[in-house]
């Protein structure tokens, strides 16, 4: 986040650049949250304070809790701040299931995942590897670990988990984001939780805003390291933060995403910072991890300058096979896409890919990497809206509200702002934060599942129409962690070309996304020939794949084999 100054130093008198969607078929959005029964309100409690955790929320997860094929949905709330003058008030996170027909039922007491924090951001994984997915909740005070207890409830194991949030300076830190990886392919998910600054509310520096007190700059605090535990496969986790070098290294944490970038078997850990250098933690064995963000030529934009990092994807855009690093910031600094040119090197593609001009008047905040149009190339798209809550008071170019971005993959290195064109819903401005995204209606198109403060969320159902094909993986590991996290899949489709991605359900900006991996085959009715790296080792081949639906795939107990099954 910046100051009012620092946004519009040299921003006055441009004007907003667009390009025009190639002739394809619209990307195209409906919001089906109120007629579906979602009915949520990202409650950030603003104060004449302008505390600064009011502005961040964004918590929102995607993910089947309870094993019946389908997505269900849950966001994250925050809840009054200390000098508010009314009392009484209690907002709540909420779970919504997936009745399999466009409704959603709110079943959170039933669930027992309401919590009680200031929540910020959300994390699934299965810790234990029992075949249910858990939920970590990452907050401004006590962080918490719901463990799903496979009768449609879910056990706060938090305090026997030892995972509450680490202490900095006597206090315990304010966690941002968090995400589940196996950093040591033993098997179990490990857990990281990026920490944002050092803030007391009891001792809170006073920052004259555009009309009065406002927001201060994330300068005003100091930054916190991140932190790492480790599974210790008994229901506990370890702090392993400083013996693995993760703490030794400070910034201001946002979004947190994992990938193997440098293909040696191990995943390693991007963290987007705000206005303090991103980081590229490289994992050296399963034993220790390097901070290579300047090395590697992601720390910084082209300029040399650090950004107000947000919201990061790990993924490969341009289909070579090399993880890329694509991550949201604040207007008039463009987000920076970072193109995976092996030997453990990054360029800065945001300029040649048309990105820079295109983003440079948005403010972003969680993002997605996904191929939305099934065309076989990952598009980009981003929950907007501006820091400052009353910057409409002296802008004619910025607005506390923005309209969602699309940007759709043009295959030749390029991307174009489709956004006009993905329909009403999509665009109607107001201030969002959280996004995460998966296949919410088994129909083979990504949908999208957004936040804002003060605001309904929105439920975005994909509804493009072309004829391309498409296939989706479940995966459920053996030796690895029983997802799959960290498997790394090749789909090779009979016209030749291939494409690459990892599983994970760490993406953008406090959002854990569907663990499934998505393939747009494009005019391919099946994948000729699949690849599966999977975080053991194992290598796993299979050979003409239907496409159009969702399959699992197990990972081999012992030797190689194809089996492969359609999922429920």
């Amino acid at each position: 986040m910046r100051s009012l100054a620092a946004s519009f130093l040299g921003v006055l008198g441009l004007l907003a650049a667009g390009a025009t969607g190639p002739s394809a078929p619209a990307i195209r959005f409906e919001d089906i949250a109120e007629a579906g029964g979602v009915k949520f309100r990202t409650e950030n409690c603003p104060t004449a304070e302008k505390h600064q955790p009011e502005t961040m929320p964004a918590g929102v997860a995607v993910f089947d809790y309870d094993g019946d094929g389908l997505l269900d949905i849950y966001l994250v709330n925050g809840a009054e701040m200390p000098s508010l003058k009314k009392t009484g008030a209690k907002y709540f996170n909420r779970l919504y299931h997936n009745n399999g027909n466009g409704t959603f039922t709110d079943v959170t007491e039933r669930a027992g995942v309401a919590g009680s924090g200031y929540g910020m951001g959300a994390a699934v994984g299965d810790y234990d590897n029992d075949g249910r997915p858990d939920l970590f909740v990452a907050n401004v005070n006590g962080n918490q670990l719901f463990h799903n207890n496979g009768d449609g409830t879910f056990t706060d194991v938090t305090a026997k988990a030892k995972v509450s949030g680490a202490l900095f300076g006597g206090r315990k830190m304010w966690s941002v984001s968090a995400g589940w990886f196996d950093y040591n392919n033993d098997g179990l998910l490990d857990l990281f939780v990026s920490n944002y600054c050092k803030w007391d509310p009891a001792n809170e520096p006073v920052c004259t805003g555009l009309d009065g007190r406002g927001y201060c700059h994330p300068n005003s605090f100091a930054p916190l390291p991140n932190t790492l535990y480790r599974n210790n496969g008994d229901g506990t986790f370890t702090d392993v933060s400083e013996e693995t070098g993760i703490s030794r290294v400070l910034g201001k944490g946002m979004g947190v995403a994992f990938a193997d970038y440098d293909g040696d078997g191990f995943a390693d850990v991007f963290v987007a910072n705000d206005n303090s250098p991103n980081l590229l933690f490289h994992n050296l064995g399963g034993k220790r991890f390097e901070e290579v963000g300047f090395r590697a030529n992601v720390a910084y934009n082209e300029d040399g300058n650090a950004l107000s990092g947000m919201g990061a994807e790990f993924r490969d855009v341009d289909n070579d096979g090399r993880p890329d690093v694509w991550h949201t910031a604040v207007e008039n600094e463009t987000f920076p896409l970072f193109l995976n040119r092996g030997g453990g090197q990054f360029s800065n593609g945001t300029q040649a890919s048309g990105v820079a001009r295109l983003t440079r008047m948005m403010s972003g905040w969680s993002n997605g990497v996904a191929d939305i149009d099934n065309d076989g190339w990952k598009d980009f798209f981003v929950a907007r809206g501006n820091v400052m809550d009353d910057i409409d008071k002296v802008s004619r170019h910025f607005h506390y509200g923005e309209p969602n971005a699309v940007l759709r993959n043009l295959g030749d290195g390029r991307f174009a702002d489709v956004s006009a064109g993905a329909g009403a819903d999509f665009v109607r401005p107001a201030p969002h934060r959280g996004l995460a995204y998966g296949d919410l209606d088994n129909d083979g198109r990504i949908d999208l599942v957004v936040t804002a403060l003060g605001a309904p969320a929105a439920v975005y159902r994909n509804i493009t129409v072309n004829h391309n094909h498409w296939i989706l993986l479940r995966l459920e590991g053996v030796r690895s962690n029983r997802m799959g996290l960290g498997a790394r899949i090749r789909v090779t489709t009979p016209d030749g070309k291939s494409q690459y991605d990892e599983a994970t359900t760490s993406t953008g900006y406090g959002a854990s996304s569907d663990a499934r991996v998505h393939f747009g085959l494009g005019k391919n009715a099946e994948a000729r020939e699949m690849e599966i790296r999977w975080p053991s080792g194992e290598r796993q081949l299979l050979r003409d794949v239907r496409g159009d639906r969702v399959i699992v795939v197990k990972e081999p107990a012992e030797s190689v084999s194809d089996e492969v099954k359609d999922a429920r």
